[in-house]
């Protein structure tokens, strides 16, 4: 039986290689490993293989976690992202537990997230969630409006924009895979260009991560690979945890 600390020396390998073969630095993608409907123990067995930022779908149950390993003590260094979506009923807990959100996509969720950011934290750092596939049922800012909501929230205290996140429709080839990335590559790179400070591009989950780091990506978000496969679903979480995961 493989261990959660061979799992990251898999994923870790799949990355320097996918690096290796799209001629990139390996140090310039990082690993989130999704702990989502896994505990606070599954996290403490990363932490001990090396594993520093983690990311979590539902608020509530993220924000036990956090609470729950700060009270330990034992795991020094952890790093969390909420990556799920976000409704405006959510941003409270998400700004005063977490360092990074992933899935902004209103101006509304921007402005309360800084409101509600703790005077004493460091700024929250943001990443805007964009439809690059234009998915009906998906989350996300569209393409044509994303210029004007990064310009929004890149002017917003208590948050630092650092990029773009997606999560498109699962596409059945390595080439299919990285055109429908490299879409949000030319947004992140447009951004960019207009003079917002970015540096995050936030694509690949376990079955796609080679072609988001040939498309570009700076972070890739693997749970099942990292974890294995999710044994139990979590509870009813309300209509601000139902929805599309985050990473897989």
């Amino acid at each position: 039986m493989t261990t959660i600390g061979d799992n990251l020396y898999s994923v870790s390998t799949r990355l320097q290689q996918a690096c290796a073969r799209a001629g990139r630095e390996a140090s310039g993608v990082r690993l989130l490993a999704v702990s989502k409907t896994f505990d606070a123990d599954a996290v403490r067995l990363a932490w001990q293989a090396g594993q520093r930022a983690f990311g979590e779908n539902y608020v509530q149950e993220g924000v036990a976690k956090i609470e729950a390993l700060a009270a330990d003590g034992d795991c020094p260094g952890l790093e969390w992202h909420c990556i799920g979506p976000l409704q405006s009923n959510k941003t409270r807990p998400v700004a005063e537990h977490f360092d990074w959100v992933h899935s902004v996509d209103r101006l509304k969720v921007a402005e309360r997230l800084s409101a509600q950011r703790p005077s004493g934290l460091a700024p929250l750092q943001v990443c805007l969630q964009v439809n690059v596939d234009g998915g009906a049922n998906k989350a996300g800012v569209t393409p044509d409006e994303l210029p004007a909501l990064a310009e929004a929230v890149a002017r917003l205290p208590g948050l630092r924009l650092r990029g773009l996140m997606c999560i498109p429709e699962p596409a059945p080839d390595f080439d299919s895979q990285r055109a429908v990335f490299l879409r949000a590559r030319v947004l992140f790179d447009d951004l960019r260009a207009k003079g917002l400070d970015l540096d995050t591009l936030s694509m690949g989950m376990s079955d796609d991560l080679e072609a988001a780091v040939a498309a570009g990506s700076t972070l890739v978000r693997v749970g099942r690979a990292v974890f294995g496969h999710r044994e139990r679903k979590p509870g009813p979480a309300g209509p601000a945890d139902a929805t599309t995961a985050a990473a897989a």
